[in-house]
């Protein structure tokens, strides 16, 4: 397994727990005579929102799903799909907060179509990520040469902006005024 794979499936992994977890919460919310921690969700969503939509799915995007396109034309049908799930994706993040909104400002009222929120976008986001894991990563470890996995390691490409990054970001060489 490569770096890249395991960072990818490290990610569902942190994903999935949050999702779990966030399931669990909205389960345990439905008690109308205990309050909810309403911060717990907001930093769970949060989470969601940033982590997955904003760092996560971004890297799936512009690394394995373009170069994927590139070695195995007939992928393109499925990384098409795949992209169109990150865009709903983010369309479903914006679902859980308006219920988390809805649901807080109205305690107890919206704990059913909060916990029905988090159900849905669990359910798509555990589809979707299963779909890459037995699907794409599969078809990428078939298809990739060493070089292109090379090229998409993480930790290399990191290493590679701090050498050419000018300090105080990284520790290449001073950007040259234009005279």
């Amino acid at each position: 397994m490569t770096q890249t794979v395991r960072i990818i499936r490290d990610e569902h992994r942190s994903i999935a727990a949050v999702l779990h977890g966030l399931q669990q919460l909205a389960r345990d919310a439905q008690d109308a005579r205990v309050r909810p921690g309403f911060d717990v969700f907001r930093a769970m969503i949060r989470y969601i929102d940033e982590f997955p939509e904003q760092l996560h799915h971004p890297k799936e995007d512009a690394l394995l799903f373009a170069r994927l396109a590139l070695r195995a034309p007939q992928a393109k049908p499925m990384v098409e799909d795949l992209r169109a799930e990150h865009v709903e994706g983010a369309r479903l993040v914006r679902e859980l907060e308006r219920a988390l909104l809805f649901f807080e400002e109205g305690w107890p009222a919206g704990a059913a179509d909060f916990l029905k929120t988090v159900n849905a976008y669990a359910d798509f986001h555990w589809k979707h990520m299963k779909k890459e894991e037995e699907q794409l990563i599969p078809l990428c470890e078939r298809s990739f040469t060493a070089e292109d996995w090379r090229e998409m390691d993480f930790e290399t490409l990191f290493t590679r902006i701090v050498n050419l990054a000018p300090a105080p970001v990284g520790v290449g060489e001073r950007w040259q005024k234009s005279s």
